[in-house]
């Protein structure tokens, strides 16, 4: 069986069938008549993942065991891998993890003997973020096949584009990158653009902030929204049915001018509200393909 961990694992067939799980979600309410503990250890910040995944749990009728790094036996030498068991032990049926490694799942993957779903690993995939992400453009267009995307910023350093150039290719989309120099990120063969031929070509226009936490040596941002991101004048070249994509934080007036972020083509925050239904069907769907629960179980309110 298993875990929710890459793009790479999953088919077409499935990320469609999640994508239509969430839109119906999203048109009833469906709860889960079993007692689930779900914990959720993020060792990193998160404001929207962690907050979307507590929603999506308690949506479900799920018990929520929260986890603070600091305060937990980590700080006494404790391992992810021991943590992890901890929980697995104490009853959890259901781990969310965020951590810095970018393959931190791997001894995990094998030895963890309930569903893990990624929530963040490093700069490697954010495979939730796609999900959402992908059922944002799905419910705007209605398909994702010959959709223009666009990923700009620091490719380099994002975990999210990564799932999405990956994800976005696998549905027959067309995917562009953009990226300031030394923001480029050379194992993601698709083609580079201008940021100027980006607002002039695309469907969605993706987004990203500059990731500072994962910089050797801070980069200067004076400049860098005229130079490289989406001003209001590049908005006013963009194609009428474009929509503007973005995972958050964002970085008003750095990649964006502040405005833009709440412009009628911006879909920043219905990208945030989808980010719980997403996760209330990747629950589950994890869920289910483990036995933990079946169809019996999940009634509509």
């Amino acid at each position: 069986m298993n875990h929710f961990i890459s793009m790479k694992q999953l088919s077409s067939e499935t990320i469609i069938q999640l994508l239509d799980s969430a839109t119906n979600l999203q048109e009833s309410n469906f709860t889960i008549s079993k007692q689930l503990f779900a914990a959720n250890l993020f060792f990193e910040t998160s404001t929207r993942t962690k907050m979307s995944f507590t929603v999506a749990e308690k949506k479900l009728g799920m018990e929520v065991l929260d986890f603070h790094a600091e305060a937990s036996s980590m700080n006494k030498g404790e391992s992810l891998y021991d943590t992890v068991k901890t929980f697995e032990a104490i009853g959890a049926n259901v781990a969310i993890i965020r951590h810095e490694a970018d393959n931190w799942m791997t001894e995990l993957a094998s030895n963890i003997a309930v569903p893990i779903i990624n929530a963040g690993s490093g700069q490697a995939e954010h495979p939730t973020q796609c999900m959402l992400d992908l059922l944002t453009i799905y419910q705007e267009f209605g398909c994702i096949k010959g959709i223009k995307v666009v990923i700009v910023g620091d490719i380099k350093h994002s975990r999210v584009a990564k799932s999405n150039a990956i994800a976005l290719e696998k549905l027959g989309a067309i995917v562009y990158l953009c990226a300031a120099p030394g923001y480029e990120d050379e194992t993601l063969q698709y083609p580079y653009i201008t940021i100027d031929e980006a607002v002039e070509i695309c469907d969605v226009l993706m987004l990203l902030r500059i990731q500072h936490e994962r910089h050797t040596n801070k980069h200067d941002t004076a400049g860098y929204l005229e130079a490289f991101g989406l001003t209001k004048q590049r908005e006013k070249q963009m194609k009428d049915h474009a929509i503007i994509l973005h995972p958050a934080p964002v970085n008003r007036g750095v990649e964006i001018d502040k405005d833009i972020v709440e412009y009628d083509r911006s879909r920043i925050f219905k990208q945030m509200a989808n980010g719980v239904y997403m996760r209330m069907a990747i629950l589950i769907h994890v869920l289910t393909e483990w036995g933990i629960i079946d169809d019996t179980i999940i009634t509509e309110r």
